[in-house]
């Protein structure tokens, strides 16, 4: 349902609030999350799979100060910078555009932008979609991705509206996503976060570290421990460390960052 060239563009917005951000580089930074539905990726591990599926009649949760209500879930850019203003009325806080995958809606991204002035844009994205994120990418100001690993995928699935771009389902069309994407991003302000679960050795996720080692070895990456959700347990503290040891000898910045919303019990 994305627009035509002629056309505004409309994308679902699952949930706008403000909070705390919890993950990367701005754990702790009041922000605004313009949470948008739609996501044909199956992650073991998603916190989030309500954004997943999208229809005609979704609504979305707009949550200020004074409570919330629900609204039509497709709408303009205009009307989303709207409910962002109302959200924070001080029009200072940055954006957290999140998913869902942002990345299916590049066009609302765009016309979105201008929209928010002064605002900072943070685009948080599974970074499955390189051609999507170069198209969007001079339109945010901070891009933080995950690097997937392709165990932890389950088939890219059809949800009900035109992708952009095609989503990775091998093992090498992950790499070539990863790749990609690492490269888009490197010299940039961003960072990468690698989500660890359960169960999981640590050698498993050499070929990441390579890539990003290879491709944007600037970045800082955040091994980010699996909240327990969906049958997905937390990983040994061993692990961990493990993981960080091989991202120092492949020169890489790293620190171990949990979900710090999660055990603040925030949104």
């Amino acid at each position: 349902m994305e627009s035509t060239d002629t056309a505004v563009a409309t994308a679902p917005v699952l949930e706008v609030f403000a909070s705390f951000q919890g993950e990367g580089m701005y754990a702790g930074s009041p922000q605004v999350f313009l949470r948008l539905a739609g996501c044909p990726l199956r992650c073991g591990w998603c916190d989030t799979p309500g954004s997943w599926e999208i229809g005609e009649d979704a609504v979305a949760q707009v949550r200020t100060r004074g409570g919330g209500r629900q609204e039509h879930a497709w709408v303009t850019p205009l009307e989303a910078a709207a409910w962002i203003d109302e959200v924070d009325s001080t029009r200072r806080m940055s954006v957290s555009v999140t998913g869902g995958e942002p990345l299916m809606w590049p066009q609302f991204l765009l016309e979105l932008r201008p929209l928010l002035k002064r605002r900072r844009v943070h685009l948080e994205t599974a970074g499955a979609h390189p051609q999507s994120l170069a198209h969007v990418l001079d339109a945010c100001d901070h891009v933080s991705i995950d690097l997937k690993l392709p165990a932890d995928m389950g088939q890219p699935e059809v949800v009900g509206f035109s992708e952009p771009e095609p989503s990775p389902a091998t093992e090498e069309e992950w790499r070539e996503a990863r790749r990609a994407v690492l490269k888009t991003i490197c010299g940039r302000d961003a960072c990468a976060k690698l989500v660890v679960a359960g169960g999981r050795a640590a050698e498993e996720y050499a070929e990441l570290l390579a890539d990003m080692a290879e491709c944007a070895p600037e970045l800082v990456l955040f091994i980010q421990p699996a909240t327990p959700v969906g049958g997905v347990a937390a990983p040994e503290a061993e692990i961990l460390a493990e993981l960080a040891a091989r991202a120092a000898t492949a020169g890489l910045q790293s620190r171990v960052l949990g979900q710090l919303h999660r055990s603040w019990k925030l949104p």
